[in-house]
């Protein structure tokens, strides 16, 4: 009998001991209250508890997840009889602190799980607890409440500042915006979770009456008398026997947040225990919202950003500055904007500079986009007086197309410049291969095929567009030479147009001496006939291999007409050919061009032919008439005596400018007046309107 009575008491003794056991390792509640430098938590991804007790769930790298859980499991105990064994409260205080004011989450979530190990989750919206294909899944068995900071519409989120409620998934069930109740105002006040400020949270489930509340606070604010969220939830097929509580958190895939729980306290049969603030760790200094220093820093770079940028959009204004006025606006296809000249020009240095004259210089350039090669002459302006005629005519010239005309693109204004853009001719002009020493000599077939290409170019010009246009500066400086050599005139900024039926009205005297018609001195009108005296000119120049006009020779062979003309009268006009030939031209051809020279050169106007006839002449389908005697040039002596020690003179009057506002467009790169010597023919040729 005594022995049974010892075996049982033993055998009572023993289950006591079991019982007891499991109730010491049963956590019933835990407090983290001076942060959890000592806790055994479990901590995965990028989770970590700073020296000072503080729980660091992610920092700010993108595409992380970070877990911590109690070490050991809880039993809610689902099969008790009493209800109240579902029961649970929470106390944490958490901190979520933008990388920048434009970052944002992913957030962080409180956790009741069955399991720890979410090796499986995502980061981003699944906050480290689901990924796409798990997100709902029964069989997850979790209950969390999130802190969600950002709106994910896959999500159903109502906002990037919102509590929900979670079941299994993070697609929530329930979710309000973050709020809180102020006691003292009795209201709700706004809350941002992820101002960098320490957040108050209590959770607190009645399992008797599935009531879950969830409530926030900023940090130092008495728990508010009325919660932010109120609502009836049953977690009686989620709360198990052994269930790990902690918390998971995810950041995103551009700029992030960092996710911190500073004090942490759990009952899971009662009232949590109160946190103390003062009593918490603080975030590092370098982790808390943007300090003064680097605010500063920040906008200082700032400010110094926006000068730089505003004083190179100053200097880059300034530096390719142009003159716009309305009237342009309708030439707006022909008109290049000055950076690209600029570009294309390589800032007009001298290395591109092809010629330069009395009144202005070329330059070779090519086009940025198209890859163009291009010539800009720059030429200088002193007033708008006239400009808008000038330039309208120069659109006007933009339009002819024609073989044998060096085309013009367009051009542009600028300060006191004004710059004309044409296709870039590879040899140059004529008269380079005429009286240069360095130049190869033209043979008579090169010769021949430029004059009939410049006769071509100029039937063109007088009687086969829509409008007469006058060239008015016909000679071998403005015919230029592609790559095949062949003769295209060019230079048409001194050229005039008019209707055809119209008639040409009196104008500025301009020109170069030896090719400029006598008529002129005496109407002021540029006309047909006028052109067609330099043309004769410019025939007797590529023959002879001199200039029309050469101040440096005896007076009575100054003239290269008056040289031509002797000859010819004594029956010997070949004889005036330029010696470089050596003799080797067509007879034929080379006495047809030289008489074409005498007759384009007769001082009476109605006395010279058509270029339609010269044409026909040069092409071998008319005879040529009788040359008159009077071939003879007709200049105002006085013109001579001015410019004796000029070798080429360009004349420029307009009466309808002011003498000091001329502008002048020579083609030639080689000598050329000063604008200064300009005034001293003005009283010898100025014509009156």
């Amino acid at each position: 009998m005594a022995v049974a009575f010892t075996s049982f008491h033993l055998w009572l003794f023993c289950c006591l001991a079991v019982v007891s056991m499991a109730k010491a390792q049963d956590p019933d509640q835990f407090i983290y209250s001076n942060g959890f430098l000592h806790a055994n938590l479990q901590l995965d991804g990028g989770a970590k508890i700073h020296s000072n007790g503080l729980l660091q769930l992610t920092n700010s790298s993108r595409l992380l997840k970070a877990h911590a859980f109690y070490p050991s499991p809880i039993n809610f105990n689902t099969f008790s009889s009493s209800a109240r064994s579902l029961s649970f409260s929470t106390n944490f205080v958490i901190n979520i602190v933008p990388e920048s004011e434009q970052a944002s989450g992913h957030g962080v979530a409180f956790v009741i799980s069955q399991s720890s190990d979410f090796s499986q989750a995502s980061a981003i919206q699944y906050l480290g607890l689901v990924n796409l294909s798990t997100n709902g899944n029964p069989s997850n068995q979790f209950f969390a409440v999130e802190f969600d900071t950002i709106l994910s519409i896959d999500m159903d989120d109502i906002d990037d500042n919102h509590v929900g409620i979670d079941l299994n998934g993070v697609k929530s069930n329930r979710q309000v915006t973050a709020e809180y109740f102020s006691n003292e105002e009795n209201k709700n006040l706004s809350l941002s979770l992820k101002s960098g400020h320490s957040i108050q949270v209590w959770i607190v489930y009645d399992g008797q009456q599935e009531l879950l509340n969830v409530t926030l606070a900023p940090e130092n604010i008495p728990k508010p008398n009325r919660p932010l969220l109120s609502t009836s939830i049953e977690l009686s097929d989620i709360l198990m026997d052994n269930m790990y509580v902690g918390f998971s958190a995810a950041t995103g895939s551009i700029e992030s947040c960092s996710h911190y729980i500073l004090g942490w306290s759990f009952n899971r049969s009662g009232e949590a225990q109160s946190l103390e603030m003062s009593k918490l760790p603080k975030l590092p200094k370098n982790d808390g919202r943007r300090n003064t220093v680097r605010l500063i820093l920040i906008i200082a770079a700032v400010v110094l950003l926006l000068i730089l940028i505003g004083t190179a959009y100053v200097y880059r204004r300034k530096k390719y500055e142009e003159v716009h006025e309305d009237w342009e606006k309708e030439y707006g296809p022909h008109r290049f904007s000055y950076k690209t000249l600029y570009i294309a020009t390589k800032g007009f240095k001298d290395k591109q500079l092809l010629g330069s004259g009395g009144f202005g210089k070329v330059y070779k350039g090519t086009l940025p986009c198209t890859k163009e090669q291009i010539a800009v002459k720059k030429v200088s302006h002193e007033s708008n007086q006239g400009m808008k005629e000038f330039v309208s005519e120069i659109v006007s010239m933009g339009r002819l197309r024609h073989k044998n005309l060096v085309r013009l693109l367009g051009y542009c204004r600028r300060k006191k410049e004004l710059l004309l853009v044409y296709d870039h001719m590879e040899n140059g002009s004529l008269d380079r291969f005429l009286f240069s020493v360095e130049k190869q000599t033209l043979t008579w077939f090169q010769r021949f095929q430029i004059i009939k290409g410049v006769a071509s170019a100029l039937l063109y010009l007088h009687e086969e567009g829509e409008q007469v246009v006058l060239h008015r500066d016909i000679k071998a400086s403005n015919v230029l030479l592609d790559s095949d050599l062949n003769g295209r005139l060019g230079d048409f900024g001194l050229a005039r147009l008019y209707d055809r039926d119209g008639d040409p009205q009196t104008t500025r005297l301009v020109g170069t001496l030896g090719y400029l018609d006598p008529e002129l001195t005496r109407t002021g009108k540029a006309t047909k006939t006028a052109d067609m005296f330099a043309f004769g000119a410019f025939l007797l120049e590529v023959s002879c291999g001199r200039k029309p006009f050469d101040p440096d020779k005896p007076p009575q062979e100054i003239f290269l007409v008056d040289i031509v003309k002797r000859f010819w009268t004594r029956d010997a006009i070949i004889d005036a050919v330029d010696s470089r030939l050596q003799g080797n031209y067509v007879v034929e051809e080379m006495e047809k061009v030289l008489k074409l020279g005498l007759l384009c050169s007769n001082p009476k106007p109605d006395s010279r032919p058509t270029i339609k006839e010269v044409v026909q002449y040069l092409e071998g389908n008319a005879s040529l008439p009788d040359i008159p005697i009077e071939t003879a040039q007709n200049i105002p002596s006085s013109i001579l005596e001015t410019f004796s020690q000029s070798t080429e003179i360009n004349i420029c009057i307009e009466n309808n400018l002011a003498s000091d506002s001329v502008i002048p467009f020579p083609s030639s790169v080689g000598q050329g007046l000063s604008l200064n010597s300009m005034s001293s023919i003005n009283s010898v040729l100025h014509i009156g309107r």
